[in-house]
């Protein structure tokens, strides 16, 4: 039994040396993908000679290595060109500079017409009635100012009243619709 272990051991060891020998004299080939001819899958009649190393800076470049990092590093490359690019920190103090200036001259450009004087005027002055067929109070209160001597307005107070031919009032004489017509009037303005 003793016998038969050494046997087996020495087997092994001489089996392991085999394979470490032939491992080393076949030249290894990448895999490639997809279906293979006869002529892809070649085997050299003879093992390559061994050749010296070479050091790194002489060796030819490799090909490009089609791996996971390889992949994500080339998806970064084109998201540079792909996103707008960032601004400095100066560059966006800047802006935001700038925005602050325009929004502040709108401000005081806003409260200067709020600071006119406005004067608050009563009178009356028709509304004429606009191509749609609504009156135009604004055109009246702009006139109704401009009686006071300013030079524009917008109406406070409005007022309405019907106004009817002679017609209408005749005895056993039925209305019609184009008898009577409402006219509005600008009673209050304020005045710039």
């Amino acid at each position: 039994m003793a016998q038969s272990r050494t046997h087996a051991a020495s087997l092994v060891a001489a089996l392991a040396m085999l394979v470490m020998a032939a491992g080393a004299g076949w030249p290894q080939a990448p895999p490639t993908l997809g279906p293979q001819t006869p002529a892809q899958q070649s085997v050299p009649d003879r093992p390559a000679p061994q050749q010296e190393p070479v050091p790194s800076s002489l060796a030819p470049a490799q090909d490009e290595n089609p791996g996971l990092i390889n992949e994500i590093g080339k998806l970064w490359e084109k998201s540079k060109s792909i996103l707008p690019t960032l601004k400095s920190p100066q560059e966006t103090i800047e802006d935001l500079n700038s925005r602050a200036k325009d929004a502040t001259k709108d401000a005081g450009d806003s409260l200067s017409r709020l600071a006119k004087p406005s004067l608050m005027v009563t009178g009356r002055m028709g509304c004429p009635v606009s191509s749609n067929g609504a009156p135009d109070c604004k055109a009246a209160a702009d006139k109704l100012c401009q009686s006071k001597g300013h030079k524009e307005g917008k109406s406070l107070d409005t007022d309405a009243a019907e106004k009817c031919s002679a017609k209408v009032y005749l005895p056993g004489r039925k209305r019609e619709p184009g008898d009577c017509r409402t006219e509005n009037y600008v009673t209050r303005a304020l005045c710039q």
